[in-house]
Formats: structure tokens, sequence, C-alpha cells
């Protein structure tokens, strides 16, 4: 403001020194222009808006008019006093600080981190380790932060979300159904298959024209002794009331302690996991391709083998809720792979991991 000022004035100087030079009537022309503009201005602007180095400028002028000048000045006397007094409070005026000083954001974050990763502990608990780290916060601030990011207290904290209890619980459960597929020649082929619901891999177990008591039992010996290599071991195993699954089916899981689970007649929401995969197979490979025999289903699995895996390894990242929240898929040995964060300047390259019949199915993965 005092650089403004000063430029301002100097402007002014030296205007008051070029008029002086001039003849009075030229002098009086422009004064008499510059009033009649001044009045124009006054009818558009009720209060103009003025700079501190306007007002500056505007009171030492008016000091320098004589009296009766000083009338047709927009600044009156009432005005250069109000002028004043701001000054003067102003130079008074000092920042007032009311209230608590506010938690700094780490304090914050370290409250909310303690109460999520500890669901019993309540707000003199966190307090108290907070004090062990040389953090001093009081307990009503803990928990106005804990109520202000919405964190139930402990007692409502400690019990698990709905999808904590079913994720736990998908981890020993398996889901199997058939489903049928006809050929060319109108006949008609049936697929068992087999799903995990914890990291949702595929087991094709087997097709054939015949599904007999005999077939499936085998199928469901073959399953079973590749179920006992898990390292959380199934404890149910749901499927539907089809007559197609014999006693002997159920024996056989029952033998490793993995208990049937049978679903309502005409529910099949109650096995909504399984029937996903089994609309998935039908409208990305199935459908869209023609077979005339059991043999010919047979090659259009998505990877070889037998019968008994013929799908081992199939990720579907698109299940549930639709990939958002699940990891890069599982690599053909089992184990999961691990996402790159690099990501070239000039574009993403992708290539295919494996390719189902005719090209309809891929797998892409990022490279270097």
């Amino acid at each position: 403001m005092a650089l403004s000022f000063c430029y301002q004035a100097f402007c002014r100087l030296l205007g008051v020194l070029r008029r002086l030079g001039r003849k009075r009537s030229e002098l009086a022309v422009e004064v008499a222009m510059l009033r009649h503009e001044v009045a124009v201005l006054r009818r558009q602007v009720a209060q103009p808006a003025l700079q501190p180095a306007d007002r500056a400028i505007l009171s030492g002028l008016w000091r320098i008019l004589s009296g009766p000048k000083r009338l047709g000045a927009f600044v009156q006397p009432a005005t250069l006093l109000r002028w004043h007094r701001e000054l003067v409070a102003k130079g008074w005026t000092h920042p007032q600080h009311s209230g608590r000083p506010a938690t700094s954001r780490g304090v914050v974050g370290q409250v909310c981190r303690l109460a999520r990763e500890n669901p019993t502990w309540g707000y003199r608990r966190i307090q108290g380790e907070l004090a062990t780290m040389g953090i001093t916060v009081g307990a009503s601030t803990v928990w106005s932060i804990l109520k202000r990011h919405g964190i139930d207290p402990a007692p409502r904290r400690s019990g698990p979300t709905w999808r904590e209890f079913l994720r736990a619980q998908a981890k020993g459960l398996v889901a199997c159904d058939f489903f049928s597929v006809d050929t060319v020649l109108l006949r008609r082929i049936y697929v068992l298959v087999f799903i995990e619901l914890d990291t949702r891999l595929v087991r094709l177990a087997g097709i054939t024209a015949n599904p007999t008591i005999a077939w499936v039992t085998q199928v469901a010996r073959n399953i079973s002794s590749d179920l006992s290599e898990r390292t959380t071991p199934v404890k149910f195993l749901i499927r539907d009331r089809d007559a197609k699954f014999p006693r002997s089916f159920d024996e056989v899981f029952r033998a490793d302690t993995i208990r049937i689970l049978k679903t309502p007649v005409r529910a099949p929401r109650a096995n909504a996991v399984c029937e996903r995969v089994v609309g998935t197979l039908r409208r990305e490979c199935f459908d869209r391709d023609a077979r005339c025999s059991a043999r010919g289903s047979r090659r259009a699995r998505l990877r070889g083998g037998d019968d008994r895996t013929a799908l081992p390894t199939v990720s579907r990242p698109g299940s549930g809720d639709r990939g958002r929240h699940r990891g890069p898929p599982s690599a053909p040995d089992g184990h999961p792979r691990r996402a790159d964060p690099r990501v070239p300047d000039g574009g993403v390259t992708w290539v295919g991991g494996f390719r189902a019949p005719t090209g309809l199915i891929h797998e892409y993965r990022m490279v270097a």
C-alpha cells in the first residue's frame, strides 16, 4: 500500500507541474470538463469503492483546497473523520483465537486407525495408548474425533460387519451344479461345474451325454481329492435337488467331513454364485460355438487337461461385485499374481494369457 501511495502521489505531482505551464484558459476548460465528468459519474455510482491509497491522496488534496471549493468534492469532513476512526480501530485490533486449538491431522489419523484396528477399545484405552507414544490428547477429544468420522463406540464396534461375516464363511464353501448344452445334432450333453466361493476358482468337473450314477460318483471322488489339498478345509457343499446327484455323490463328500447343503425347491438364488458361473459359461463359451458331440465340447474347455480338471485355474475377476474390489486374477500355478503399478509412458501394452475356442475368451495382463 505504501508503494502504491508513493507512485500515485508522484504521478499527481507531475500532473500539477505540467499544468503550471499551461495557460489559464486551457486549465479552465479542462477543469470544467472534469467537473462535468465527475457529475456524470456521481449520477451512476452512488458510493465509489476507494482503496487506502485513494483515501490518502483525497485527504491530502482536500486539506489544500480552500473552504468554498471543498463543498464541491464528494469527500466531506464527516467522511474524513470516519476514515480516521477506522484507522485508529484497525491499529488497536488484534487477532483473537477463541476455543481450543485444532487437533492435527496426524493425531486424528492415529485415533481412527487405533479404533478400526481394535474394535474393543474405548475412548480411555485409545487415549492411554496414544499417551504411551507421546501423544497427549484428552478423552473428550478422542470421543469427538470418532463421532465426527462415524465410528461407533466400543460395544457396537466389536461385531463384524455383514461383509466380513460372509467373507469369513465363504472360505469353507463350495458350490456345484449341472447345466446342459445342446449340440448341432440336437443332442443334449451335461456339464458339471464346481466353484470355490472364496477364491472364485471354477472347476469344470466333467462333460458327458449320460450322467450315470457311476460317472457322477467318480467325479465326486476326483473333486474331493482336489479339495483335500486346500490349506483351508471345505466345510459345506451347496447343490440343488437335481435327481442326477445320487446318494453316493453325497456319501463321498461326507466321508471327508463335508456337509451337504441342499437348496430349496425351485430357488436358484440359494445357489446364486454357481448359477452366475453357469450363465457366464453359457454366454461366453457354449452359446457362441456350436459343437457336434460331447467330445467337441470337451475340446471347448478353456484350458487343457482331463475331465476332472477341465477348467482348473480360470479366475473370474468380473464376478461378485464386478471386480471393483478384487485383486489380480490367479496365475496358472494357483498363486495370485502381483499387480504392477508401473504404466508405460507410451501407453499400456497387453498380451493374451490364453485363448478360448476360436478366440472367444482371452485373459490379458500388462507387460513392460
